[in-house]
């Protein structure tokens, strides 16, 4: 008789989030029958969902790991791989991205060159409501991607500088390395000053 372990991933955000669609394809692959994805919300909640999740089991008894976003909560190593999350309790179990988000891994001028020509083509062909266009090219895709990032300098290395600072603190789940609100926000100034200021 051969037996079957079950092995669970929770993940950040909802079942319609990018973190889930990406595990449950990589896990359909080799796995599919052995793995379950859970959506279990933001990244403060793990270990509070986990135990309603596996009640009245023990979490630490599960095969479980927490996949999400690195964010600003370890460094990154000069290899590009998944990361542990340290200095925690259970940290073996919190893996996170190598670059800061899930969706960093779609900032590829390639691939965004090619969805765009994807649905130019769709538009022809179905009048979708597709508006911008056919692709401008790699090239120009690339240049955008580069004038962003050097846009975002001064906002990222004073979330960076907060992100350390948190890591020696007690209140870390309490408090944020930005000040512009939701997720995926920007603040309205980017200047090194003003960043400096807000952080």
């Amino acid at each position: 008789m051969l037996l079957v372990v079950e092995f669970f991933f929770f993940c950040e955000g909802k079942q319609t989030s990018l973190d889930y669609r990406l595990l449950s394809k990589i896990t359909e692959e080799i796995a599919a029958d052995r793995c379950t994805i859970v959506s279990a919300g933001g990244k403060f909640t793990f270990s509070i969902f986990a135990q309603g999740y596996f009640f009245p089991e023990e979490p630490k008894n599960q095969k479980y790991i927490v996949f999400r976003d690195r964010d600003f909560d370890v460094q990154p190593t000069p290899n590009s791989q998944l990361l542990h999350l340290g200095n925690r309790r259970r940290s073996r179990r919190v893996i996170t991205t190598y670059r800061s988000g899930i969706e960093n891994y779609l900032l590829d001028p390639i691939l965004i060159h090619q969805y765009w020509r994807e649905k130019f083509q769709e538009k022809l062909e179905t009048a979708s409501k597709w508006g911008h266009g056919d692709s401008p090219g790699i090239e120009a895709i690339a240049d955008w991607i580069e004038t962003s990032a050097k846009s975002l300098k001064f906002y990222q290395a004073v979330r960076w500088a907060l992100g350390d600072l948190l890591q020696t603190s007690a209140a870390r789940e309490q408090l944020k390395t930005t000040w512009a609100g939701g997720s995926g926000k920007l603040p309205e100034s980017l200047t090194l000053q003003d960043c400096k200021n807000r952080g």
